[in-house]
Parts: C-alpha cells; sequence; structure tokens
C-alpha cells in the first residue's frame, strides 16, 4: 500500500463527532426546552420584581410623612426602653415593627427615605414571589401575568411607599403560601420548619394575617388531609411565640388592629379601598371566576383571598376591626388567581386585559 492510499483517521479531539442517525437530537430538543422553560420561569419571578422596584421607587419621597409614618419615625428615633411600651401600646400590631425599624434606623438614619425602604424591599419580594408561586401552581406565563397584575396595583405602589408594617406582612403571607405548596406534597421537617417560619414572621407582622392560617387549614382539610396533624404542628410552632406576644399585650389593654364595624357603605367601599380602584376589584374577581378557582392548585389562593376575609367580618361583628388595608394581605391572591385565568385564555384576550389592568394602574396614579 502506497502512503498516498493510507488514510488517516483524525483524532476524536481534533473534530465534531457527526450524528449521522440524528439519535442525539431528541436529547438536544429536551435540553432546549428545558432551558427555555427555566428561563421563564425565572422571569416569572424577576421581571414583577423588577417592576415592582421601579413603581415604587418613583416617588417614595415626593409625599410627606403620614400619621402613622410620623409615629414610625418617633418609634424609630426612641431609646430602647421606650420601645418596650409599644409591645402593649393601643395597637399590638405596631410593637414589633417598631422595633424592627429602631434596629433599621441605628444602621441607616431615620429620613423618610430611609424608613420606607424596608417597605420597598418587602413589596419588591412579595411581588417576585407572586410570580413565583403562580409559576409553580401553573405556568411561568401565569407567574408573569400574575406578578405584574400585582405590581402596578395602585396600593401595591402606596404601601411600598410607606414606613408601616403593612407591606411585610404582605410579603409574609405570599411567603407562607409559597413554602405551604411544597410542605403539603412532601411534608418533611425541612419544609415544615421554613413554614411555620413564615407563619411566626406573619403574625409578628400583622396579627390580624394570621386569618391566612385559617384559609391554609381550609386547604389542608379539604385536599391535603393525611397531613394535617404535621401542618398543625407546623402551625402551632409559629403561632406560640406570637401567642405569647399577644397575651402579655392585650392583657394591658392593646387591641389587635384599628378599624371600624362594617356597615354596607363600608362593606361597599371595601374593593375600592383595598385595590386603589375599584375597577380593579372587579376586574380581578371576574378573572378569578375563570380561573377554576376549586382545583386544587387554584384552591390554595381562593382560600387564601376569601377565608381571611369572611373571618375578619365575623371578627369585625364583635370587636371594630374591619378595614380595607387589614385585608391588604389577601390581594396577592388575586394578583395570582388573575394570572392563571389569563395563562389559559387567547394571547389576544390576555394582552387586552393586561392593557386594561396598566390604563386602569396609570389612571390610578394621575393627580386627582
Amino acid at each position: 500500500m502506497m502512503d498516498a492510499d493510507t488514510m488517516v483517521l483524525p483524532r476524536l479531539g481534533d473534530a465534531a463527532v457527526e450524528d449521522p442517525w440524528g439519535e442525539a437530537r431528541p436529547h438536544r430538543a429536551a435540553v432546549r426546552a428545558a432551558t427555555g422553560v427555566l428561563r421563564w420561569r425565572i422571569a416569572a419571578w424577576l421581571v414583577p420584581a423588577l417592576l415592582m422596584g421601579a413603581l415604587g421607587a418613583a416617588r417614595i419621597t415626593t409625599s410627606g410623612p403620614s400619621a402613622a409614618e410620623v409615629a414610625t419615625r418617633r418609634a424609630a428615633t426612641s431609646q430602647w426602653p421606650g420601645i418596650g411600651a409599644g409591645l402593649t401600646g393601643d395597637d399590638v400590631a405596631l410593637g414589633p415593627y417598631h422595633l424592627l425599624v429602631r434596629g433599621w434606623a441605628a444602621l441607616f438614619g431615620a429620613a423618610d427615605l430611609a424608613l420606607r425602604v424596608p417597605s420597598l424591599l418587602a413589596m419588591i419580594g412579595a411581588a417576585a414571589l407572586v410570580g413565583a408561586l403562580a409559576a409553580r401552581i401553573a405556568t411561568p406565563a401565569a407567574g408573569l401575568a400574575a406578578g405584574a397584575i400585582f405590581a402596578v396595583l395602585p396600593t401595591s405602589i402606596r404601601y411600598a411607599q410607606e414606613a408601616q408594617p403593612y407591606a411585610p406582612a404582605v410579603f409574609a403571607a405570599v411567603l407562607a403560601t409559597w413554602l405551604l405548596v411544597p410542605a403539603l406534597d412532601r411534608p418533611g421537617p425541612r419544609r415544615l420548619v421554613p413554614y411555620a417560619g413564615a407563619v411566626l414572621l406573619l403574625g409578628l407582622c400583622q396579627p390580624v394575617a394570621l386569618l391566612l392560617v385559617a384559609g391554609h387549614g381550609w386547604v389542608v382539610l379539604a385536599f391535603r388531609r393525611r397531613v394535617a396533624v404535621r401542618w398543625l404542628a407546623a402551625v402551632v410552632l409559629g403561632l406560640l411565640p406570637v401567642a405569647a406576644l399577644l397575651g402579655y399585650a392585650l392583657r394591658d389593654g392593646g387591641h389587635l388592629a384599628s378599624g371600624v364595624r362594617p356597615g354596607a357603605a363600608v362593606l361597599a367601599a371595601t374593593p375600592g379601598d383595598l385595590f386603589g380602584v375599584a375597577a380593579f376589584g372587579g376586574v380581578l374577581a371576574g378573572l378569578a371566576l375563570f380561573s377554576l378557582p376549586l382545583r386544587y392548585a387554584a384552591a390554595i389562593c381562593t382560600a387564601w383571598a376569601l377565608v381571611p376575609a369572611l373571618g375578619l367580618l365575623a371578627l369585625a361583628q364583635a370587636v371594630p376591626v374591619w378595614s380595607a388595608v387589614n385585608l391588604l394581605f389577601t390581594v396577592p391572591a388575586w394578583a395570582v388567581l388573575g394570572g392563571v385565568a389569563l395563562s389559559r385564555a387567547r394571547a389576544a384576550g390576555a394582552l387586552a386585559v393586561l392593557a386594561l389592568v396598566a390604563l386602569l394602574a396609570v389612571a390610578a396614579q394621575l393627580p386627582a
């Protein structure tokens, strides 16, 4: 054999190995599909977080401090012994929050912007978790829509710009529900203990928001009865410190929250107060009807939206605690239900509804 006839085979490292039969194509397609889904799941929480951050920071220093924020600044600049009185003051909910802002002010100062940043960060985190939750129980598209709806709501923007405990309570409510979903599917200590921590955080931020636990309990009894005992143990673990604090404060004459006894006029005004514009309430309620709320995934948010409101209404018959702001922690549930409904609609219809939501959001931000 002549040298010219000798075939020289390339080393495997010197050239790409061809796949003439296309056996690797399904694997490559699966990798590309998985990468695409991952990107959408990241966008489902990242885009709402960025949108909430931009809208919340836009005019965060424009308005002067409200009476509640003046009380927050007073608590932030007082001495530590004086703060302790806040734990047994008229409004029990403000005690732990005032302790938080006192520590925050020691690090970053007590200017209006500095005191409002924790609320902004809490709402950014809540928007991200709303998107992540909707993506977890439905699809990334639902997460993107739900997070965007939540971020543009006038009440989300407002309380992202106020030094009050409501934004941290909203974050804690979304966090607790986000942790509930995997905890019910695989109820081990690694999942139930973080859930108990979220319940504790929720109670410290806003005690009346613990009505969310009743909504979670309905879901457990309706769909996951076999894990009811373990879920209840986690709830008790989270509630014990809050119960001790509330018992001490209520014994000294404090009360859970400020509000009124609900009459017809007060109830009629609640959607507008809760969402910032009454039309938002109509849009979200309409979308919720199309999200099949009795199925397990959406039922979690249906219970979150409705059970606390019914519980607060019943409680308000005996104690004047009815107020839209006391239900602010249920707003993310309506956003998730809306996002799930839009993800099941045709693209044109979903875009039309999102355009309407954006239009209402812009109109709400215009000066009166």
